[in-house]
C-alpha cells in the first residue's frame, strides 16, 4: 500500500544524512513490484534460490552475492523527481521498467549462486568472468550475437552482462524469446542454454546464499547533496558544431509575408525541452551514455542561444527531426570511434 509520510521539505530532502531519512522498501510501490516478481520467480521454478532485496546507491548485486541493490531514489516519488531533474535518466521509471532491472539483477544473483562463471559451456559462450569491466564500452548496435533487453545494448559490456540480460529475456512472461531470437543463431543459443540450465538448477540448493548488504541506504552518513555534487562533471563536447546548428534552423527560419510577430521560437529551448527524451531514446538505440548526451544538448542549445538561432512555430516538427537526427549522428559517432568528429582537433579545418 502507498505510503502515507508526509513530503519531505527541501531542506530535509538536500541536507540530512541520507540514512536519517529512514528510507525503506515497505509500503512503497516497490514493495508492491517485488511481490510481482516473487511470483514471476516462482512461476519459472526459482524456488529455492531466495534473494535480498535492500535500497543502495544503485542498481547491482555484489559479486559473490544474492543480494539485489535497487536505488533509493525510488523508494520515494520526491527523490525520483529530484534524480530525474540532477540525472535526467532515471533506471526505474515505472513499475514495468523496475521489473526490467530486477530480472536483468537477479541473472546476477544466479550466476553467483550457483557459480555458473566457472562452468566450461557457460564460458564458452559468454566469456571469462575475468574479462576486464569495462565502464566505457563501445557496442554494435543491433548485433545479432546478443539479445536486447536493457537500453544501450548492455549485453555487449561484459560476459556477467551478457549472461544477466539472456536471463531476463528468458525470465519475461509471456516473451516468445524462440521466435523473437529464431534467426540469431547465438542469441538464440546462449537463450537454450539458460532454460536448459535453469531446468537442471530447478531441484539444486545454490552454493552461495551471502546477504551482506553493500553500500545499504541506512548506513549511508552523507546527503542527498552530497550524492550528487559527487557524480563526475559533464565534459563540455569540443567547439565545431555551429555550422550543423545554422544547417537546421536557417532553413527554418526564413522570410515568410505571412509571418505574425511572436511566430518565432528560441531554438535553444527546444532543444532543452528535447533533452529527457533524447537522453533516453539515444542511449537505448546507439549505447551513447545518457549523461554524454545530456551535455551535448546543452552545449547545442547554449550555442543556439548565443547564435540567436529561431524557427518558425509552423516547422517545429521539421525543427525536432533535425535535431534529433544531429544528436543521434554525432552519438554514433562517439560510440564508433571516441568522438564526435572523426578528425582529431589539428584537421577539423
Amino acid at each position: 500500500m502507498p505510503s502515507s509520510a508526509p513530503p519531505f521539505h527541501e531542506s530535509n530532502l538536500f541536507g540530512s544524512p541520507i540514512k536519517d531519512l529512514k528510507l525503506s522498501i515497505d509500503g512503497t510501490r516497490l514493495a508492491t513490484v517485488i511481490d510481482e516478481f516473487q511470483k514471476e520467480l516462482k512461476a519459472k521454478g526459482i524456488v529455492r534460490l531466495k534473494s535480498k532485496f535492500h535500497l543502495s546507491t544503485e542498481w547491482g548485486v555484489p559479486f559473490g552475492s544474492a543480494v539485489i541493490g535497487i536505488p533509493f531514489y525510488l523508494a520515494r516519488p520526491e527523490l525520483t523527481e529530484l534524480h530525474g531533474e540532477q540525472v535526467g535518466h532515471i533506471e526505474g521509471f515505472n513499475e514495468i521498467d523496475i521489473l526490467r532491472y530486477l530480472r536483468h539483477e537477479m541473472g546476477h544473483v544466479v550466476n553467483y549462486a550457483y557459480k555458473l562463471y566457472d562452468d566450461e559451456d557457460w564460458v564458452k559462450l559468454f566469456g571469462s568472468i575475468t574479462q576486464p569491466y569495462l565502464e566505457e564500452y563501445r557496442p554494435k548496435p543491433f548485433s545479432r550475437r546478443y539479445v536486447r533487453h536493457l537500453p544501450g545494448w548492455y549485453a555487449q559490456k561484459h560476459p556477467d552482462e551478457d549472461w544477466a540480460e539472456t536471463f531476463a529475456v528468458w525470465m519475461t512472461p509471456n516473451r516468445d524469446w524462440r521466435n523473437e531470437y529464431a534467426t540469431w543463431r547465438l542469441a538464440l543459443t546462449k537463450l537454450e542454454f539458460c532454460d536448459r540450465t535453469m531446468a537442471r538448477l530447478a531441484d539444486q540448493e545454490p552454493l552461495v546464499t551471502v546477504t551482506e548488504l553493500h553500500e545499504d541506504v541506512g548506513e549511508l552518513t552523507y546527503s542527498v547533496r552530497d550524492f550528487y555534487q559527487q557524480l563526475p562533471a559533464e565534459d563540455e563536447p569540443p567547439p565545431g558544431l555551429d555550422g550543423d546548428l545554422r544547417a537546421i534552423f536557417d532553413d527554418l527560419q526564413l522570410a515568410d509575408a505571412q509571418k505574425k510577430p511572436g511566430d518565432s521560437k528560441a531554438a535553444g529551448a527546444l532543444i532543452r525541452r528535447l533533452e529527457r527524451q533524447l537522453m533516453a531514446d539515444v542511449f537505448r538505440w546507439t549505447g551513447h551514455f545518457p549523461e554524454r548526451t545530456r551535455s551535448l544538448m546543452r552545449y547545442l542549445a547554449k550555442r543556439a542561444d548565443e547564435l540567436q538561432q529561431v524557427y518558425l512555430e509552423k516547422f517545429e516538427t521539421e525543427a525536432v527531426v533535425a535535431v534529433t537526427i544531429l544528436v543521434t549522428s554525432l552519438a554514433m559517432n562517439y560510440v564508433h570511434r571516441g568522438g564526435y568528429f572523426p578528425e582529431p582537433p589539428s584537421e577539423r579545418t
